[in-house]
């Protein structure tokens, strides 16, 4: 089986970086700092013309009909490009919420009890596997309250359960409805119960396929500042030699490429495969190669690393937002350890039942 990249994913992956190199060049991105993160809608667009959020729908829903492995790579050249906005969920609402595909509404999402991203801008909000709208929506946003974000081209909002009335968020026999007086179990009739599973699974795929592309945007970081620490290494000179030459930063540069490629490998197998567990072990990895590589490309700036005027800050910043945000590393890692648990000892291993360790010194 062969898991290089085909012509046509190159192609796609190619192209949507020199489309980002066009439309949010370091100019604009400096730009959309100093407005505080507040999103260009002809950029969105831009996006929704080029097929960024309709790359999975079907050719007759007027998508590209690509799968999530293509997604993957879109992703990637986003995180790679530090493209703002609530990229994930208004891809997952193409299909769902009426102008996401095209890029003419903006979607952000309610994960757990994160503060929500982008919610003065949204045209609608995810809740699961729903989408509140209209009324709801506005009553949503009225109960939210701005909290300070570390991530300048990320707004925030910290909201309560009163907006989200009606919204289903539980499972087969009973609905967790959100209300003014908080969350409360409400009975599902039998003949309902089929479409409150079809929700659920729903809800749950669009959970782990929001991970997963997280997980892209951060390997995209990962790789970014990699390549910015290399290039800075190479033309910063110190005692009449390029910093690279030190063996210091050697190991620096090197240990940011052995974190970026297995999380690469982990992030590409996870999108062919769509298991649960193998997204949580590439969300875990692409978070670690994010916000570590990034520490490590400040440090081999040095001091001007540190300036406002340098762009690692920023890569750092969104790095520890989205290491928190959809499967964080808590929830990353006790899935990762169930499915551990339930993967069956390898026949004649130690594991298996029955059979125990050799004693120390016995080889064979």
């Amino acid at each position: 089986m062969d898991f290089q990249l085909s012509d046509d994913q190159r192609a796609l992956r190619s192209g949507m970086r020199d489309l980002l190199d066009a439309v949010f060049d370091r100019d604009r991105m400096r730009a959309a700092v100093e407005r505080g993160g507040t999103l260009d809608r002809s950029l969105w667009r831009e996006l929704g013309a080029a097929g960024f959020f309709a790359l999975r729908l079907p050719e007759e829903a007027g998508g590209v009909g690509l799968g999530l492995p293509e997604a993957v790579l879109l992703f990637e050249e986003a995180g790679r490009a530090l493209l703002p906005g609530p990229l994930v969920a208004t891809h997952l609402a193409a299909g769902l919420v009426k102008g996401a595909a095209e890029g003419e509404a903006v979607v952000t999402a309610v994960d757990g009890d994160l503060p929500v991203a982008h919610l003065a801008e949204a045209d609608a909000v995810l809740v699961g596997a729903d989408a509140l709208v209209g009324e709801p929506l506005r009553a949503f946003a009225a109960a939210a309250r701005p909290v300070r974000s570390m991530d300048p081209l990320t707004p925030l909002h910290r909201t309560g359960a009163a907006g989200t009335a009606g919204v289903a968020t539980g499972t087969a026999g009973a609905r967790a409805v959100a209300g003014p007086a908080g969350v409360r179990a409400v009975a599902v009739p039998a003949g309902a119960r089929a479409v409150t599973e079809r929700t659920t699974a729903h809800a749950e795929r669009i959970r782990f396929e929001g991970a997963l592309l997280t997980a892209a945007e951060q390997l995209g970081s990962a790789a970014r500042t990699t390549e910015t620490a290399v290039q800075h290494a190479g033309a910063r000179e110190q005692f009449g030699s390029p910093i690279g030459s030190f063996q210091a930063v050697k190991h620096l540069c090197a240990d940011m490429l052995a974190r970026t490629e297995p999380a690469r490998a982990a992030v590409y197998g996870a999108a062919v495969t769509g298991d649960p567990v193998e997204i949580a072990a590439a969300k875990l990895l692409a978070d670690e190669a994010a916000v570590r590589n990034a520490r490590d490309c400040l440090q081999i700036h040095g001091g001007m690393g540190f300036t406002w005027e340098a762009d690692v800050h920023l890569h750092l910043k969104r790095a520890w937002l989205r290491s928190a945000a959809r499967l964080g590393g808590a929830a990353a890692e006790e899935l990762l350890a169930a499915g551990l648990g339930a993967a069956r000892p390898y026949p004649g291993s130690s594991a298996e039942p029955g059979r125990g360790a050799p004693e120390a010194g016995g080889g064979g």
